[in-house]
């Protein structure tokens, strides 16, 4: 239930050159670096909500610890995979649909902050939320 809450996007670490190597162009990685993003959380058990909305989409992800589900980025592309609870971590596994590359993010609290922690192609990058 640590997750549960709004939380506001502060600051990006290394983000821009995780989203070129997933291949995304200049203009949407600019776009995507200043996109407000605000994340609401629910969980209920097993279950999470996770709603998002920034600057590009608003968007509403419903998933269960363990079970595959599909994904969209805001770019289009397509991910494949699962999220399980280790500890106080969240840790997603997911495939790319279009070329099978691995993704993995953890999101996990750490001092108050919700950080997560993208990894794709040997490229590490974070994301860190503040509270609302």
């Amino acid at each position: 239930m640590a997750f549960d809450g709004t939380w506001k996007v502060n600051r990006n670490e290394n983000y821009d050159k995780f989203m070129e190597k997933m291949g995304i162009n200049v203009i949407k990685r600019k776009l995507a670096a200043h996109d407000n993003l605000k994340l609401i959380i629910t969980q209920e058990g097993n279950k999470f909500t996770v709603k998002e909305s920034s600057a590009l989409r608003s968007t509403e992800i419903v998933f269960e610890l363990g079970v595959m589900f599909t994904y969209s980025l805001a770019d289009g592309t397509e991910l494949s995979g699962t999220w399980s609870l280790e500890g106080n971590r969240l840790i997603g596994n997911f495939k790319r649909v279009d070329n099978g590359k691995e993704l993995n993010a953890v999101r996990e609290i750490i001092d108050g902050e919700l950080v997560q922690t993208y990894t794709y192609e040997g490229v590490e990058a974070k994301r860190i939320f503040k509270k609302e």
